[in-house]
């Protein structure tokens, strides 16, 4: 599971601590993407309302020419639903775990931090049967602040013509680890509203309209890390790639200390996991009585490929101080994955 952790940190800017390999559940056979997809999905989930929130801090653009530099984290909340999955082994085709028949086992934000381990029996069509077992990892949830999915804020806000902010969000290579590559670029327009309202332009109430966009797109090279497993791993890469869409109309009460903002919108995007690569597997060969007679490889290429796309619509409450030209702010939205957002900008109107 190390390369899917890398990718995550990455993302989110933190070290997380012990590390797995989830490309040994491609032992499943035809049952891998099945199980991959129940683990990992409130991760893809997450980074998706994670990277899509915090755009902004008032309803009020900049006059022409006027700036912001915003630094900052998202944090989007997990549900308890999504900490964990229901595994029934009538619902796949040859796995079953060890526990029982029925169990709760954790995602990859789960609280539980033990891994599940899994027998694989596959009928091979001459009376004989693959047969392995593989772990599969336990939950990270605790690794993370607050349990939730943190995403970075880095962002310029620029006030162009028709009292509109062109806001750009930019993050290069992090050089979090060598064999990791990474790169996100958001773009938005924040269009004022009250200049069309004239019997608002002298009270301190602002209307505006949002629309941004965000990308994201990261790979990580996979080494084989054990010669001894049963997976080796060849040309290994686990690539991450986002999209994200928000639309949202915003107002706030803009005082000279301190600022109330509020929004109501529409937030959508879709994130996507590929495992790439040649991994060849081995198993242990069995004939139908259980009695190991040898043993058997193939091999898998590209043999991963996940997407989680999400729809919500939002609600945001927030609040700035104003210290000259400092702004420090923190903002919660109400959607699917609820999330916090909080830093500190610099801006000159």
């Amino acid at each position: 599971m190390k390369y899917f952790k890398i990718i995550i940190c990455a993302l989110l800017l933190q070290n997380v601590a012990h590390s797995q390999e989830l490309e040994s559940i491609l032992l499943a056979a035809e049952d891998a993407e099945a199980l991959t997809q129940a683990y990992i999905n409130p991760a893809l989930k997450g980074v998706v309302y994670s990277m899509n929130d915090g755009w902004y801090t008032t309803g009020k653009t900049h006059k022409l020419l006027g700036f912001d530099i915003t630094i900052g984290a998202n944090l989007a909340m997990v549900p308890d639903g999504d900490k964990e999955f229901l595994f029934r082994s009538s619902d796949y085709n040859f796995v079953s775990s060890q526990i029982g028949t029925q169990q709760n086992v954790s995602t990859v934000l789960g609280d539980d931090t033990d891994g599940t381990i899994f027998d694989v029996r596959i009928p091979v069509g001459d009376g004989t049967f693959k047969v392995a077992e593989f772990e599969m990892p336990g939950g990270i949830g605790d690794d993370f602040p607050a349990k939730g999915v943190p995403g970075p804020i880095v962002q310029l806000g620029l006030g162009i013509p028709f009292k509109t902010d062109l806001k750009l969000r930019l993050v290069p290579n992090l050089g979090i680890d060598e064999k990791v590559d990474n790169f996100l670029i958001g773009l938005g327009l924040q269009h004022d509203i009250t200049q069309y309202i004239p019997a608002m332009e002298e009270t301190p109430f602002s209307i505006s309209a949002l629309v941004a966009y965000g990308h994201t797109k990261v790979t990580y090279a996979i080494d084989d890390e054990d010669a001894l497993d049963d997976v080796i791993v060849t040309n290994g890469e686990a690539e991450f790639k986002l999209n994200t869409l928000s639309v949202q109309a915003i107002g706030s009460v803009d005082l000279k200390i301190v600022d109330f903002f509020g929004s109501v919108g529409f937030g959508r995007g879709g994130s996507k996991l590929a495992l790439n690569g040649d991994y060849t597997l081995r198993y242990d060969l069995e004939d139908e009585d259980g009695n190991m007679i040898g043993t058997i490889q193939e091999t898998l290429t590209n043999p991963l490929d996940f997407k989680a796309d999400v729809n919500s619509l939002r609600l945001g409450v927030g609040t700035r101080i104003n210290l000259s030209v400092f702004k420090i702010f923190a903002s919660y939205t109400l959607q699917e994955y609820s999330n916090l957002s909080a830093g500190i900008a610099i801006s000159v109107r």
